[in-house]
């Protein structure tokens, strides 16, 4: 059916259905009140239905029309946004991908403060945990957990991974705990909150409790909750629920700020972190260039 209606009609449709108005759509537009009452008479024909309700002077849409008034303004709505690199004087769009956490642990934080000081940059942001995605070369800049390595990215470290338990202050005091002096086995027996491993590098309470230096013996305790994103289990420590693990970059302003604090002495070092990958084989736009040095600046 599409291939028979032109496409104009339906820009024409839009503009009479936000307009309830003929004359005012055909001014929007630049064409007469004639050519917008034929191009909608067409489009109805077309269609086989009425879309609008006409009483005099007075417009009203169909419950026809008012389907497809919301489909045909988001199909507009998306195909303008989709145009806006295209248009002259809005400037570089920069676009930049990270995973959930460090995306709203870390980066996000960072981003409003480029947005402050660049604000005739724009940045888009692609949070995906899916590597493939991550390391999409269509991406100008991309965060990803790793070694250091990639054949196609230049990477430079923004924070290696230090793991340690966490909890907020009142759930320990709730408990009459003091965090430094739990061990393991305390800090095991207590409401382990744990999150799904989305990549077989990841490491959750059952490989810590077996890196740490003097590793758990006997039966690993089962996670009171286990959540299937680690922001869920930050989220959860933060209202007094249990013991998550921390990353101590990605967690470090509630450290600070006071709202989680560290349990115990056992550390865990991956050997993995979070690494700023700019493309290895295209130079960097000025714009994405300046989100780079931002990010680094601030790490």
């Amino acid at each position: 059916m599409l291939e028979k209606i032109p496409l104009e009609a339906f820009r024409v449709f839009d503009a009479a259905a936000r307009a309830m108005n003929f004359s005012r759509a055909g001014r929007e537009l630049n064409i007469t009140q004639a050519a917008v009452s034929r191009r909608i008479k067409g489009l109805e024909d077309h269609l086989g239905a009425p879309l609008f309700t006409r009483r005099g002077r007075n417009l009203g849409l169909t419950p026809e029309g008012e389907r497809l008034f919301q489909r045909v303004r988001a199909t507009l709505e998306y195909l303008e946004e989709s145009l806006e690199p295209f248009r002259a004087g809005t400037g570089e769009i920069i676009s930049i991908a990270a995973s959930g956490s460090i995306s709203h642990l870390w980066l996000g934080k960072r981003l409003r403060d480029f947005g402050k000081e660049s604000p005739g940059i724009s940045v888009r942001l692609l949070t995906t945990d899916v590597h493939s995605e991550l390391a999409s070369e269509t991406n100008d800049l991309i965060i990803i957990y790793s070694t250091g390595e990639h054949p196609r990215w230049n990477l430079t470290p923004l924070m290696k991974e230090v793991l340690v338990p966490i909890a907020s202050p009142d759930y320990l005091a709730s408990r009459g705990l003091d965090p430094q002096a739990l061990t393991s086995a305390d800090i095991a027996g207590l409401d382990l909150i744990d999150y799904e491993r989305a990549n077989a590098h990841w490491i959750s309470f059952r490989q810590w409790f077996g890196r740490i230096g003097d590793p758990l013996k006997g039966k690993l305790p089962r996670p009171r909750l286990s959540f299937s994103t680690y922001i869920m289990a930050v989220e959860a420590a933060l209202r007094g629920e249990g013991i998550a693990l921390g990353s101590l970059g990605l967690i470090d302003e509630y450290l600070h700020s006071g709202a989680l604090v560290t349990i115990g002495s056992d550390r865990v070092e991956s050997g993995f972190g979070y690494y700023l990958g700019a493309p290895r084989f295209r130079t960097l736009s000025p714009e994405a260039g300046q989100l780079h040095r931002h990010l680094l600046a601030n790490e």
